[in-house]
């Protein structure tokens, strides 16, 4: 039988074996990743990002922040005033998928270059 402490120190959820698996658990939607994207410039406060990112619901946005926020990505700031002032910013983890988004744009970039021909 586990001890309250085993079960304590247990993830809440298990990584995949996989390092591109994993990967992907974290970043696993385009929301996720505009989220990244609009936050390597720097800190943004909810409405900017909403703004940002485009056709998104303050729903989803919340709940893909929220994920974001207990997977280590982002921190998640807030000034007690009226009315409410919250910002984001990536941790160093965050910041760290830089050269994955950047991959990714010159992937697309040459996908684009291509396709077009």
């Amino acid at each position: 039988m586990e001890t309250t402490k085993e079960i304590a120190s247990k993830p809440a959820t298990a990584l995949p074996d996989c390092p591109v698996e994993t990967t992907l658990a974290l970043i696993s939607n385009k929301w996720k990743v505009l989220i990244l994207r609009d936050l390597l410039p720097g800190t943004k406060r909810f409405g900017e990002l909403k703004k940002s990112i485009g056709h998104v619901t303050q729903k989803v946005l919340t709940a893909q922040l929220r994920q974001m926020e207990e997977s280590g990505l982002v921190i998640r700031t807030v000034f007690p005033e009226v009315p409410p002032h919250v910002e984001y910013t990536l941790t160093e983890l965050g910041y760290s998928l830089k050269p994955v988004l950047d991959a990714m744009w010159v992937w697309g970039e040459d996908y684009k270059a291509k396709s077009s021909q």
